[in-house]
């Protein structure tokens, strides 16, 4: 498809697939590629230099040391910050550790109980009558609806942005997080889990932590995991959590995923700020999102369009990769770099060591 996508062609596809009937997304299965092959011939983009990245997903990959705080406990009270402490025996390392599972933060005395699915870890868990309202680009997704259909049909569509599917993007992001393989990754937004499933089967990392704010979508990754018989549940836990207030100790997280989630939050700078702060020194943000540039650019009032429909629904969009850039210099990360592929861009930026 042309790069030269309509708006109401971006939304239908990429937020509003009504190309899809809903009598035809109940027989769907689980993420399948599309009907056709796309030609990915991505352009590689490094916007804080004039080298260019050079990514061969037939590089092998070697992991040479696990990172020393791939080995501690990382959650952390979201109140607080402090380090949490299970009540009992109880070992957080496996998927059907949340279950009957109890956590404590010993500086401000709050506790936190497992979920049949996951652990949640949200700084109103435990209110009975308060719940915080969220934007619609959040509440949108937390609907059971979209928790079916997300990898039956609705990631589908996103190869008309430009995304190259997620067994492409994940050999693309490998070159990103080669530094710090071997060590612990939080998927964060990881929606059904498609590429937490990805990363814990690898073999890769230590620890995958999958973190959404829905408990549609952690309880729909849960049943998909539950459906592979040879499926590596150790050291995979899924956590219910707030992308702008992470549950994790500062410095304890070596790495960070966010797959076609940035442009969903409701602030992209406060959510790469908390990311910067669980990152360690060395340690690796790598996001995927869309960028309206090309013949977006004669679009006119474009920026003020996209305030107001941010402040109106939550969903960002972004013009150019080097906005992308500037929220990550702003909130503490260096050496950015980006793959492009049309609308598609994937990008990563380093904690300073």
């Amino acid at each position: 498809m042309a790069s030269s996508m309509t708006m109401s062609g971006f939304a239908s596809s990429a937020f509003f697939p009504s190309q899809l009937a809903y009598s035809n997304l109940l027989s769907m299965k689980p993420y399948a590629a599309p009907f056709f092959k796309l030609p990915f011939a991505a352009k590689a983009v490094r916007a804080s230099s004039a080298a260019l990245l050079k990514a061969d997903p037939t590089d092998p990959i070697v992991i040479e040391k696990e990172s020393s705080s791939s080995t501690k406990n990382i959650l952390a009270c979201p109140v607080c910050m402090d380090r949490l402490s299970s009540i009992g025996d109880h070992v957080f390392l496996s998927v059907d550790s949340a279950r009957g599972s109890n956590l404590v933060c010993k500086t401000c005395k709050k506790s936190y109980s497992g979920k049949e699915t996951h652990l949640e870890l949200i700084a109103a868990s435990g209110a009975k009558k308060y719940g915080d309202a969220m934007p619609i680009a959040t509440e949108f997704f937390r609907l059971p609806l979209m928790s079916f259909i997300y990898e039956r049909g609705w990631r589908q569509n996103f190869v008309w942005g430009g995304f190259p599917g997620p067994e492409k993007e994940f050999e693309l992001m490998k070159d990103y997080l080669n530094p710090v393989l071997g060590g612990n990754i939080v998927d964060s937004s990881c929606g059904s889990g498609l590429f937490s499933r990805l990363f814990a089967k690898s073999g890769l990392f230590s620890l995958v932590v999958a973190l959404d704010y829905s408990e549609g979508m952690l309880s729909q990754c849960y049943e998909f995991i539950k459906q592979e018989k040879s499926f590596p549940k150790e050291n995979l836990i899924l956590v219910r959590a707030d992308v702008s207030r992470l549950p994790f100790v500062s410095g304890s997280v070596d790495a960070v995923h966010a797959g076609c989630a940035i442009h969903c939050w409701p602030s992209p700078s406060t959510a790469v700020a908390e990311i910067c702060r669980v990152l360690r020194p060395g340690g690796v943000f790598v996001a995927s999102t869309y960028i309206f540039d090309g013949p977006f650019n004669f679009f006119p009032f474009l920026g003020l369009l996209r305030q107001n429909f941010a402040q109106i629904s939550g969903f960002q969009f972004f013009l150019s990769e080097r906005e992308l850039e500037d929220i990550c210099t702003a909130c503490g990360l260096v050496g950015f770099a980006c793959t492009r592929n049309r609308q598609f861009v994937m990008f990563s930026a380093t904690k300073p060591s």
